[in-house]
């Protein structure tokens, strides 16, 4: 599995540190950033044992077929701004996927779909003066355990065979830096990026919101990146949920 990753070239800036095993990428790449590494990190796992979605949620990585990487930044923005990066890594992840012939949607806040089904998903966590980006990705993997079969998919099966994970790795660093320098001052072109990708806009959703369960049309994307929701009684402005499923009308 390491040999695939020897003498690989990331784009400017970037740095790669492969863990054949590790518990979480994002944990490692927080560390290094207390113990003062610079931005550019990039940590990849051959094996993940503990890695986790957005709440807590296990994300499983199967070795060889999925690609999990965590990338450390360190911002000049504001950090009010900081939550903008989960746009901003979604929009680079579909823009890479789509350099691998597939075209990609992003599911506000933090996955990447293809045809309606998962193949990557984000989770952005904060430090005191850094930022992790742990990104996981179905490249190779053709078969899903039952309870995901009908909502998850990969390159693999969407192309019909799966690029190299370097590669496919490359394609995502050359983005992010993109579209990272855009979540202050140029925010509205993020914005307007995302929209047009915003795989919810026009479907019925379900989620958690803050004050409970939420069941609206999504109507798309704020001005501050937040999700519109329209219900009997309005427009809703959801910032943070769980569980966003679309459901039938």
């Amino acid at each position: 599995m390491s040999c695939i990753w020897q003498d690989v070239e990331l784009p400017a800036g970037f740095r790669l540190d492969f863990r054949e095993t590790t518990g979480s990428t994002n944990d490692d790449v927080r560390e290094a950033a207390r113990a003062g590494a610079p931005a550019g990190l990039v940590v990849v796992a051959g094996r993940q044992q503990s890695g986790r979605g957005r709440r807590g949620a296990a994300w499983v990585c199967p070795p060889g077929e999925g690609l999990a990487f965590s990338v450390l930044l360190r911002l000049t923005e504001p950090k009010a701004l900081w939550p903008r990066l989960s746009l901003a890594a979604g929009l680079a992840v579909a823009e890479g996927l789509d350099r691998h012939g597939v075209a990609a949607e992003v599911k506000w806040p933090n996955d990447v779909w293809i045809n309606g089904k998962k193949i990557a998903g984000i989770l952005v966590e904060a430090g005191e003066d850094f930022v992790v980006v742990g990104i996981g990705i179905n490249v190779g993997v053709t078969e899903f355990p039952q309870a995901l079969e009908d909502s998850a998919t990969s390159l693999a099966l969407e192309c019909g065979e799966a690029p190299e994970l370097p590669l496919v790795l490359a394609s995502m660093l050359e983005r992010l830096p993109v579209w990272q320098a855009k979540i202050g001052a140029d925010f509205d072109e993020l914005l307007r990026r995302f929209r047009e990708r915003c795989a919810l806009t026009g479907e019925r959703v379900r989620l958690t919101a803050a004050d409970g369960v939420l069941v609206g049309e999504a109507a798309g994307i704020g001005d501050g990146g937040e999700l519109l929701v329209r219900t009997s009684e309005g427009i809703r402005r959801i910032v943070q949920a769980e569980e966003v499923r679309v459901v039938e009308s």
